[in-house]
């Protein structure tokens, strides 16, 4: 299931330059306001469109990677091993985790067509560390997908560390998997799946 929602994922935050100012304000303001300008982008885009992957992975970098969490998504994904990794490991594992989500969502990128994005009330983070923004993905003929994003305070900034896709949350359907490579191979073991699969995408 997660695999195939990817594609709904990148709209919300495919951020456009100077909107990242906004990072210090309420965070489901900050998703709501920059989704009409970048489903805007997407639709214009037509080196994306047609399928240009390289273009996809340069953007992501540049605009949608600085506002995620890869450490506290890795650990969450990874989780009890984790504490048993050092700190080599521990940098393998993020910088590995972040290039196969980055690639994933470049993929996915250049599948986006028509659909559209609606927001449900999220409640307000006050001054908690962490919120939830609620959104869904709609698209002609088809059921609207609910669509997750938590996010918590990172300094001034509000950053995401899982995503959930139809109540399928991202960090915990790769926890499975990491696991399966855990118990094979121990830390290391994982982090070698990891390198061939970022071969392989």
């Amino acid at each position: 299931m997660i695999r195939k929602c990817l594609a709904w994922l990148l709209p919300v935050f495919l951020l456009l330059p100077g909107i990242s100012q906004a990072a210090t304000g309420a965070p489901d303001a900050l998703v709501k306001n920059v989704t009409e300008d970048v489903l805007n982008i997407l639709r214009e885009d037509k080196g994306i469109q047609s399928g240009n992957r390289q273009r996809a992975v340069a953007l992501i970098e540049t605009k949608v990677a600085p506002h995620f969490d890869f450490a506290r998504m890795t650990s969450l994904a990874v989780g009890l091993p984790w504490r048993q990794a050092n700190e080599e490991q521990r940098k393998l594992l993020v910088g590995e985790f972040r290039r196969l989500l980055v690639r994933t969502y470049a993929s996915a990128l250049t599948a986006y067509s028509d659909q559209t994005v609606s927001f449900k009330p999220s409640p307000k983070a006050g001054n908690g560390d962490e919120v939830t923004v609620r959104s869904q993905i709609n698209k002609p003929g088809g059921q609207p997908i609910p669509l997750d994003y938590s996010l918590a305070r990172s300094g001034d900034e509000w950053k995401v560390f899982d995503v959930s896709v139809a109540n399928v949350s991202l960090v915990t359907n790769y926890r499975s998997s990491f696991a399966s490579e855990v118990r094979k191979g121990g830390v290391d073991g994982l982090i070698k799946a990891l390198q061939e699969k970022n071969r392989q995408t």
